[in-house]
């Protein structure tokens, strides 16, 4: 078994049959991804399984800002208000597909592109909203750090540390 690297949702691809347990990322795959790249409102990249055809995991990725007052002065450091940032909206993997090393890999993509992106755009972190305590220990193991409350599972990640995180998974 084995994945392809990850390129653009196309409105071609059959979502229908992803499942990644969590509803939730099911139905944002399902009803949004294609809409928001039309709108572009963020870009859904997702992987496939060579064997099936299937789509195994996905992310997505957009531009987005933080307010000074939300975020720690890692982030805010020499910085405008608001702070531009690149959100990790949403990123899965199928339920047929985990344990294989899928979501590190996507991590990995995503990194790689945000950091490309922040070289033309500009941007000083990361964001991530970690859906639960699992995903939190996740993002948690490449670098990220949970934001003031705590309570919220909003985690960052600067840019330049994403570097060396993406250095360090090659």
């Amino acid at each position: 078994m084995s994945f392809r690297s990850p390129r653009p949702l196309a409105a071609s691809d059959d979502v229908s049959q992803f499942d990644c347990g969590e509803q939730s990322l099911n139905n944002w795959l399902y009803l949004r991804a294609i809409k928001n790249q039309a709108t572009g409102a963020s870009r859904t990249f997702v992987s496939i399984e060579s064997e099936t055809d299937r789509i195994a995991g996905y992310y997505c990725l957009s531009a987005s800002s933080l307010r000074q007052e939300d975020a720690p002065s890692k982030v805010t450091r020499n910085m405008p208000d608001p702070v531009p940032v690149i959100l990790l909206g949403r990123l899965a993997v199928d339920q047929a597909f985990k344990g294989r090393g899928l979501g590190a890999s996507l991590l990995q993509d995503a990194l790689l592109k945000g950091v490309e992106a922040s070289r033309i755009l500009g941007a000083r972190a990361f964001l991530v909203d970690a859906l639960d305590s699992d995903a939190e220990r996740f993002y948690e193991k490449f670098g990220f750090t949970l934001m003031p409350p705590a309570s919220k599972r909003a985690m960052y990640l600067l840019v330049k540390d994403a570097e060396a995180t993406i250095t360090d998974l090659r």
